[in-house]
């Protein structure tokens, strides 16, 4: 225990600023654990504060900025790139439009508390031409309150943060391989979720050919462009004739779909 201790005191700052780096990276590493070990640790007298708060948001811009650089030069298709390597990539497109359509740049101070938005709210944000001065603060702003947020949970909680260090150490490999199996447990349901719906989609899924084959026949067809506004700005690109609709609130601007229709949708 005592050596445990002793090297997270050491490579304390190094181990949390590459966790978060690696994290704002894209890699499926949550930094927020390492971050409460660190907070036990300032309580202790092991580490610094400053440097700690420090390390977190400077990881966090040095890994936030690539992002939001490819997101101004490539646009959408970073966010679709990410999104497809996310555990779930659907929830994740919807949940970034949504919540960056409706919060705009102030929405990065609170993307890391948010799973899948942090990693993709940079790239968003520079598709979306977010000056970077703005975008530099916002999120520096965002990675320091979130991480003062862990921290301090760490300092309330440190007595049980040390109980927590002591059981993985007395279990040693034991609590290495309980740890793995249930991430690769709630991985592979969700693949297999994924898996089935995909099924599902394809079996109902109209080919681009199809669709030409119904116009021409001058079959009643209509086309719902299910986009969000965000992403119709990103990537405006759109198929001729559709009619932009709102899911949360179709009525809106889908009141002439009846059921003799052929009814297409297509999204991002």
């Amino acid at each position: 225990m005592e050596q445990m201790i002793g090297l997270l005191a050491q490579y304390g700052l190094l181990l949390v600023f590459a966790n978060v780096l690696l994290a704002q990276a894209g890699l499926p590493l949550p930094a927020l654990p390492t971050l409460i070990v660190a907070g036990a640790l300032v309580r202790d007298g092991q580490l610094s504060l400053v440097m700690v708060l420090l390390a977190a948001v400077a990881a966090s811009l040095l890994g936030d900025l690539p992002w939001y650089a490819a997101g101004r030069r490539a646009g959408y298709r970073v966010l679709r790139v990410l999104c497809r390597v996310s555990i779930e990539p659907d929830s994740c497109v919807k949940q970034t439009e949504t919540i960056y359509e409706r919060w705009g740049a102030p929405s990065l101070l609170v993307a890391k508390f948010v799973p899948g938005f942090s990693t993709v709210a940079p790239p968003v944000a520079g598709a979306m031409r977010l000056a970077l001065s703005a975008f530099v603060i916002y999120s520096a702003a965002g990675a320091l309150l979130w991480a003062i947020t862990a921290v301090a949970i760490g300092m309330v909680f440190h007595t049980q943060v040390d109980h927590v260090i002591q059981w993985l150490n007395d279990m040693g490999v034991l609590a290495f391989a309980i740890l793995t199996s249930a991430v690769v447990f709630y991985a592979a349901a969700k693949w297999v979720e994924r898996w089935m719906f995909m099924r599902v989609m394809r079996m109902a899924r109209l080919s681009v050919d199809e669709l030409k084959a119904l116009k021409r026949a001058n079959a009643p067809v209509i086309v719902l462009d299910a986009r969000s506004s965000i992403a119709r700005k990103i990537d405006p690109r759109h198929i001729p004739g559709a009619v932009p609709v709102d899911f949360a609130a179709p009525a809106h601007n889908a009141g002439d779909v009846t059921p003799d229709h052929h009814i297409v949708v297509y999204c991002s």
